[in-house]
């Protein structure tokens, strides 16, 4: 039968090519939940380093619970995607109050903030053995291929039918492995371009390798157009201490540090800066030093083209509604976003 064909074939691979992750050697929901939550959108090679230091930093899920979210933020710099940061702190606080410990079931898991139908399947499979499909981008890509399953994997109709075959495929025992298999499998051997089909256990049944449509699948509807936007940051100084704020009801780094800022789709000139400066902040200019480069910065749905002008201003004290004044030394203890790190660091 061709479905015992494709689990069991995957299954021996997955024994000779597992790779040994520190998350695979438990069953902890809790430090499962942490991996799970960090390698979203994250090549393992990225996200390993993040999941060593929170689960060095926060062991239990108490622990991570009563972190402040600075702290949090601090530690996720650089992985992007920050929302996913603060969901787990509510998520925590939510387990935490509770007091019966992290869930394992999807049934309970599925109820928690920031936690979806992958995240609550894959939990519950590798820390309880939990008899659930387990669908990401891997798994999508090797079942879409094998079986030429021309369904579009943004639509929920595509998501429905994929989510039915892995279920049907789920073998009987040990299908916590056989969910890590395929996951693996998809990350290492079915890899979303130039994958090597001359070694690939399965490709006497492969459906995309007979009909040439390896790199068709997995389908998608459409494709997302990226808006474009001029980010002119303001960098105001005065003597060693710079003017920063706390992003908040922003959306993009919602909770990081960064500038004051110009977010704009058309390009504007030094003369109309220094216009925004003066007549926004009221403050006396001293000099403006015109940045040498741009950063190109891109989001999932924003290709940033980010300047950062250095504007020196006369002594001030002046308070300023969500702006903080600090020494530029200090500047390393505040989390910012990876584009501001580059600036940064010069």
């Amino acid at each position: 039968m061709r479905s015992t064909f494709f689990t069991e074939s995957l299954l021996n691979w997955f024994e000779n090519n597992e790779r040994n992750l520190p998350w695979r050697q438990t069953k902890d929901p809790y430090i499962i939940w942490l991996s799970e939550v960090i390698l979203q959108q994250t090549r393992v090679a990225q996200g390993l380093p993040y999941f060593l230091k929170f689960a060095k930093r926060f062991p239990t899920v108490n622990d991570f619970a009563i972190a402040e979210e600075d702290e949090i933020l601090k530690l996720w710099q650089g992985l992007g995607y920050y929302s996913r940061a603060r969901n787990m702190l509510k998520t925590s606080q939510l387990v935490a109050e509770k007091g019966a410990g992290f869930p394992s079931t999807y049934h309970e898991l599925i109820q928690l903030k920031g936690i979806g139908e992958y995240t609550a399947s894959a939990i519950a499979s590798f820390s309880a053995n939990e008899k659930v499909a387990v669908v990401d981008g891997n798994v999508y890509r090797v079942l879409s291929r094998y079986f030429g399953v021309h369904d579009a994997i943004d639509q929920t109709i595509g998501k429905k039918n994929f989510k039915k075959v892995a279920e049907q495929l789920l073998p009987a025992v040990n299908s916590d492995q056989y969910n890590q298999a395929i996951m693996e499998f998809g990350a290492l051997q079915c890899k979303p371009k130039r994958p090597d089909c001359s070694t690939c256990p399965l490709s006497i049944n492969c459906i995309a390798l007979k009909e040439k449509t390896i790199d068709q699948l997995p389908f998608k509807s459409k494709k997302q157009t990226k808006k474009k936007i001029n980010l002119y940051y303001l960098v105001f100084k005065n003597d060693e201490n710079i003017l920063i704020r706390q992003r908040r009801g922003l959306g993009v780094w919602e909770g990081l540090y960064d500038f004051a800022a110009i977010e704009i789709t058309e390009k504007i000139s030094h003369d109309e800066i220094l216009k925004y400066s003066k007549e926004t902040f009221g403050f006396t200019i001293n000099k403006i030093k015109e940045p040498a480069i741009t950063y190109k910065h891109i989001l999932s749905h924003i290709v940033y083209q980010a300047s950062f002008w250095e504007i020196e201003i006369n002594s001030s004290t002046k308070v300023i509604d969500n702006y903080t004044w600090i020494d530029q030394s200090l500047i390393g203890n505040y989390p910012v976003s990876r584009l501001v790190e580059k600036y940064l660091e010069g």
